[in-house]
């Protein structure tokens, strides 16, 4: 999970980390989202072995509201 600048979140999966942060500060490769919102900054993240269980993660956390985002981050 990232926190950007303007103070939201955004959520994602990749399978290389610094890679993916690196591309949401610096490049054209990161999110239309993230983008539009530098810099961002990692604020939490979770391995798992494949990728699939990881979208599955993720989507689950995006249809959460932010307090309960909160609360995984333990604000």
């Amino acid at each position: 999970m990232l926190q950007c600048s303007d103070d939201t979140y955004y959520v994602g999966s990749t399978n290389n980390l610094q890679r993916r942060l690196k591309q949401h500060n610096e490049s054209k490769l990161g999110a239309h989202y993230t983008k539009i919102r530098r810099p961002v900054t990692l604020i939490y993240h979770e391995s798992f072995d494949t990728l699939l269980v990881a979208r599955r993660r993720e989507i689950e956390i995006k249809k959460w509201p932010r307090e309960r985002k909160n609360k995984l981050l333990n604000k």
